[in-house]
């Protein structure tokens, strides 16, 4: 891909990149001049691929594209975000619950695929980038806002704290540590991958262009309070 983008004279945005190789790769093309973007998931960060080796039908519950990788490739993710190599970090958000991966049983091709995990990234990524001492704070701040506005060409309407940009703000408490379970998260999804998962840190309030949605990590947002944004130019080098 790297290289047709080179050819063609074109950006080229990686999504889902999950090892070191596909690492390596987009360093090397940038290193010959090529503007690549690209992104990891937190799936690839804090799991591995022993997860898809548990009994039964256990392991179909972490079946996701690509697939989970072995434990190295987490380091080299991390140091790729840290060196800016990759530019943030999204989610493969795909809330299908255990029920309805039983298609799979018999046939792997039939497993739904995907992983539950949008709820927590913001946490995560605090949690084993700033407090795991692999990243800096603003760098944290730009993985999960400021970088994605600008890749997607919503910024400075996004992405940013300033005059004329909408007043979306998150309030984050670093020492609110707290343990993932699919008994307390919002999701509509019956498991969660990260099940068990202490965080160092906690979203308090999340404010969507002023209003207050979540109030002490319970919603009290309503229908209606989205609204569509038509993007703009994306800027490449963020």
């Amino acid at each position: 891909m790297t290289r047709l983008a080179e050819v063609a004279g074109a950006p080229v945005y990686i999504v889902h990149l999950s090892s070191a190789e596909g690492l390596g790769e987009v360093v090397r093309a940038r290193a010959r001049g090529v503007r690549v973007l690209a992104e990891t998931c937190p799936q690839y960060l804090f799991l591995d691929e022993d997860r898809l080796a548990l009994p039964g039908f256990e392991g179909a519950s972490f079946v996701c594209s690509p697939p989970l990788r072995a434990k190295e490739d987490q380091e080299a993710l991390w140091k790729g975000l840290s060196d800016r190599h990759l530019q943030n970090v999204a989610t493969d958000h795909c809330p299908f619950c255990r029920d309805q991966r039983l298609p799979g049983v018999d046939d792997f091709r039939k497993i739904p695929n995907g992983l539950p995990g949008v709820e927590h990234r913001l946490e995560q990524v605090f949690h084993g980038g700033v407090a795991g001492g692999k990243i800096s704070l603003n760098r944290w701040v730009e993985i999960c806002s400021t970088a994605p506005a600008k890749i997607f060409g919503l910024y400075p309407r996004k992405g940013t704290l300033a005059p004329g940009a909408d007043a979306d703000v998150v309030i984050f408490d670093p020492h609110a540590g707290h343990v993932v379970s699919a008994k307390t998260h919002h999701m509509n999804v019956d498991y969660s991958v990260y099940e068990g998962q202490a965080l160092s840190g906690a979203v308090r309030t999340v404010l969507l262009r002023g209003k207050v949605v979540v109030d002490d990590g319970r919603y009290t947002g309503a229908s209606g309070d989205g609204r569509f944004l038509a993007r703009g130019a994306s800027i490449t080098e963020p």
